[in-house]
């Protein structure tokens, strides 16, 4: 489902994903050192690929899409979402900053605290999760400023250029989250 709630911070906002957003994205996705890091994209999409994934994104109840821009002028910067499991009050998170100019500036950490924020208060969630490839260092500290705790290591857990990479297995529980 294409989230209709829009969340605006300090330096990003985010907003319903657009169709008109897949071009962009497509584009992105030529770059090797994105779709590493993505560990669900081995190479870039079709237009055609890129509109069915839209698509399955906005007919699936279970999950919240939203695109990323830059609050001081909309530069759209890449998306974040949310991957529900109603029955057990948690859902998965997967975020990625596409452009390479706004790597390392705190959008995606900015980006996360919005979607915490909203997972907790507004859906009421007990527990957000991701997994990251044990070497996405930048990635991981980020997650960890917003407050997710590495709970496990899932050893050789993806591929990453035709080699096994562990991933970190993270969380966030609401009491955590309230505490803070």
């Amino acid at each position: 489902m294409i989230s209709e709630s829009i969340l605006t911070a300090k330096n990003v906002r985010l907003r319903p994903a657009e169709e008109s957003d897949l071009a962009q994205f497509q584009c992105w996705l030529a770059d090797d050192e994105l779709r590493r890091w993505l560990g669900s994209v081995n190479e870039q999409p079709s237009v055609a690929e890129e509109f069915d994934w839209y698509m399955s994104k906005r007919q699936d109840p279970d999950i919240i899409l939203w695109s990323i821009e830059a609050a001081d002028g909309g530069t759209l910067l890449g998306n974040v979402e949310l991957r529900l499991s109603p029955l057990n009050r948690r859902a998965e998170v997967a975020i990625g900053i596409f452009d390479r100019q706004y790597w390392g500036k705190g959008y995606g950490t900015e980006s996360m605290r919005l979607v915490l924020d909203y997972a907790f208060r507004e859906l009421k969630l007990n527990r957000v999760e991701l997994k990251a490839a044990e070497d996405n260092v930048r990635a991981i500290r980020s997650y960890e400023k917003c407050g997710f705790v590495r709970e496990g290591l899932l050893r050789e857990h993806r591929q990453i250029e035709g080699r096994p990479v562990d991933s970190v297995a993270m969380a966030v529980i609401r009491s955590d989250w309230e505490a803070r």
